[in-house]
């Protein structure tokens, strides 16, 4: 009774490799290959890099905009209902 199981399993494999395999040269063959990359051509003109400088227009404030920034919350914030009353 193995042995019999053994070649169905195995009879099995092979056909769904086979399958497989044709499914794949199927749409393989449907894509064609790319062509290869060419020669790299040297760019005609060339400049030379610059460099910029940053440029402030505007003049900062003699103060600060805020004298002390400070929550608006004080303390700790309550628990959620289903939070109160849990140890730890």
């Amino acid at each position: 009774m193995t042995t019999k199981v053994k070649t169905l399993t195995a009879a099995i494999g092979a056909g769904a490799l086979l399958a497989m395999g044709g499914v794949t040269m199927a749409t393989s063959a449907a894509e064609p290959e790319p062509a290869p990359p060419g020669p790299v051509q040297p760019s005609i003109t060339t400049s030379e890099a610059t460099v910029g400088e940053t440029v402030t227009e505007t003049t900062p404030p003699p103060t600060p905009t805020t004298s002390s920034a400070e929550p608006e919350i004080k303390g700790p914030a309550p628990l959620p209902s289903e939070l109160e009353g849990v140890p730890g």
